[in-house]
């Protein structure tokens, strides 16, 4: 029987085992052996994503409860930089082996991914010519070390993309590869958080992200693409989020990206929890949960996005999935 847990979860590596309505999976949680259970734990979780990230001291320290994430399925905790672990990702290593395992175990029962997010707006490691492959070495360790579900590359570094001569794309490109070789599809989680613009085609010299996914898209779970912080009327009604984006950012709606040949269920639409917490690019909670309901009636099923946790509690994300995949 053994044998036959480890060649079927070999068999379905992608993380795909639980959705499967064959009676040949039928089988209760209980019934499964140990090493089934941690598989089906870490397994890559199917689409809709309901992602939400958090950096800021709430009060508390480490991430919330299980129970207060009621609508989210991916909980982020930011950042691991260049120099190391820092605000909610710091937190995580001042608590206890013991205390990092029960919350993992409340989060793996409530069906919710707890990964680290890396970089963000602080790290620029493309114009700081930190190596890839040596970062992430660094960075999976860290994620294997304290017992996550996987990493989420927010990579920000705005003038190594502008350059236009490939180095940001390259570096993003090998930086990925190196960290799948580290942090196994199927067994860990691997995102990338992109800002929209970046996949305008034939905008950016190096390609942009649209060379990034066209090159490791395979081995990117899926993308949080942050639809804000791009120009005060960016995306900000559902028809320039969804089928038309400006001619500032052109091609870079939501089925516009699709169409470009990106998988509609790996583009979840990130927001900021409120017009505070982004420059610009804010949508009410009522008007997102339209956009969803409209993108879910055409096809799309990649989920939301949010920035960030102390101003998007659970109240927040069942506003926005009311209309589309209500909690």
């Amino acid at each position: 029987m053994k044998f036959l847990t480890f060649t079927i979860f070999a068999t379905f590596a992608l993380g795909r085992l639980y959705s499967l309505a064959s009676p040949l999976f039928n089988v209760s949680h209980n019934a499964l052996d140990n090493d089934a259970r941690k598989f089906l734990a870490r397994a890559t979780p199917v689409a809709p994503h309901f992602v939400v990230y958090a950096d800021a001291y709430d009060g508390t320290t480490g991430p919330p409860s299980a129970s207060a994430l009621k609508g989210y399925n991916v909980f982020a905790l930011s950042f691991l930089l260049l120099e190391g672990a820092w605000d909610k990702a710091e937190e995580w290593t001042t608590l206890t082996s013991a205390q990092r395992s029960s919350i993992k175990s409340q989060y793996a029962a409530a069906g919710i991914k707890l990964v680290v997010s890396v970089f963000g707006s602080t790290d620029v490691p493309t114009s700081t010519n930190a190596d890839p492959i040596a970062t992430a070495n660094t960075m999976a360790a860290w994620v294997i070390q304290y017992n996550l579900d996987g990493i989420d590359v927010d990579y920000e570094d705005f003038n190594a993309f502008d350059a236009g001569d490939g180095k940001a794309e390259n570096w993003l490109i090998s930086f990925t590869k190196q960290l799948r070789t580290k942090l196994p599809q199927g067994t860990y989680l691997l995102t990338h958080a992109p800002v929209a613009p970046w996949f305008s085609p034939n905008r950016w010299g190096g390609g942009g992200y649209l060379k990034v996914h066209s090159s490791v898209g395979s081995l990117i779970d899926w993308y949080n693409v942050q639809f804000y912080n791009q120009g005060a009327s960016e995306y900000t009604t559902c028809a320039n989020l969804l089928t038309t984006s400006s001619s500032t950012w052109p091609q870079t709606a939501v089925f516009q990206i699709a169409a470009s040949g990106v998988p509609m269920s790996k583009i979840v639409i990130g927001k900021p929890a409120t017009a505070s917490q982004a420059s610009n690019g804010f949508m009410s909670t009522s008007t997102l949960a339209s956009c969803l309901k409209q993108a879910k009636a055409s096809g799309w099923n990649g989920g939301a996005m949010v920035w960030q946790w102390q101003q998007a509690p659970s109240s927040w994300i069942t506003a926005v999935r009311a209309s589309s995949w209500p909690v």
